[in-house]
């Protein structure tokens, strides 16, 4: 386990440089530049160069992707164009809110999704079933911002049942150590500021979880389907077990590898900044601060974002993996 666990993390290496080269030259072909976002349309040529200049941006890419990768080897990820902030200090404080808000989203899908996969498996043909499969179609299909924006104007503006925009009411005077308001709220008691937080995270969350649930629903009832048709189910229920024991033990325990992948699959990609989803909402996470920083050609934000959720989403999968053992020992990480 432990040389499987070193044997990924050193596959970080390659994968880094390599995306590194990748994203580098792909920013670089971007069309205008931060001059443009910087001065706009009314820069004349010399103001223009001048900028270029001074950001290094003149140089040739060589040397500017071995500045690049000077100041990553330090760890230094740059200062944004656009807020004349470090980048590592930038994502610092806003991916505990594409944190918080992926743990939200994945908590209704897994809650909601594994069990609906089950009971759908379980009466295959069903009402049920086949309302299941056709909830699960629908949610695959619909647009995550036309969701989002219809549960925003339906209980947001319209009915008034949830804050239409951020992360918590700035009338709030709340503490944030950690900029993971929920937690924060939680540990300097101030219990206004957390329940608070909890609101501005349901409507964003059901956005969120609509695609994760879809595909957890069928990946479970699949999953499910193929289990109770293995021999070791019918002599389980042939000997006399009761279905709450051939249920956990049998079934839902075999039945969770692929579904453990999944899920797996769809944090690691939620935590890379749901960029729909926070935009809508006005939701200050990285997904949000990433359009932001695509709009103004914010090159430094850009590459370091982009590799910070490539380190993170790497860290997710090799969870994913050595959670396997644990579901199933029959499979044992080496």
């Amino acid at each position: 386990m432990f040389r499987f666990i070193v044997r990924r993390l050193l596959l970080l290496i390659p994968t880094l440089f390599g995306l590194s080269i990748l994203l580098f030259i792909w920013l670089h072909r971007l069309p205008g530049g931060p001059e443009t976002a910087i001065l706009g349309e009314r820069g004349t040529p010399e103001m223009r160069a001048q900028i270029r200049r001074n950001l290094g941006l003149d140089e040739p890419l060589l040397i500017q992707y071995g500045r690049f990768m000077k100041r990553l080897l330090q760890f230094d990820l740059g200062t944004s164009i656009s807020t004349k902030r470090e980048v590592t200090t930038e994502f610092l404080q806003r991916f505990p809110g594409t944190v918080e808000l992926t743990i939200t989203a994945m908590v209704i899908a897994i809650g909601i999704g594994i069990p609906l996969g089950y009971l759908a498996a379980r009466r295959n043909g069903s009402i049920l079933d086949y309302a299941s499969v056709g909830g699960s179609l629908l949610g695959t299909c619909i647009p995550i911002f036309f969701l989002a924006y219809v549960l925003k104007a339906i209980f947001a503006e319209s009915l008034g049942w949830f804050p239409a925009i951020g992360r918590q009411d700035s009338s709030i005077n709340a503490t944030h150590p950690t900029n993971f308001f929920v937690l924060d709220g939680l540990m300097t008691r101030e219990w206004d500021a957390a329940a608070d937080a909890i609101w501005h995270l349901i409507l964003p969350g059901l956005a969120l979880a609509s695609i994760p649930l879809a595909i957890i629903v069928r990946i479970t009832r699949a999953s499910v389907l193929e289990v109770l048709g293995e021999d070791f189910v019918r002599t389980a229920e042939a000997k006399g077990l009761t279905e709450r024991v051939v249920r956990r033990r049998h079934v839902l325990r075999n039945a969770m590898l692929p579904v453990a992948t999944s899920i797996g699959l769809l944090t690691g990609l939620l935590l890379s900044g749901a960029v729909l989803t926070e935009t809508v909402f006005g939701f200050s996470g990285i997904g949000l601060f990433l359009y932001e920083a695509i709009s103004n050609r914010d090159y430094p934000v850009l590459q370091g974002f982009i590799l910070l959720i490539a380190v993170i989403f790497t860290l997710v999968n090799l969870a994913v993996d050595v959670s396997y053992s644990l579901i199933d020992p029959r499979v044992r990480v080496r």
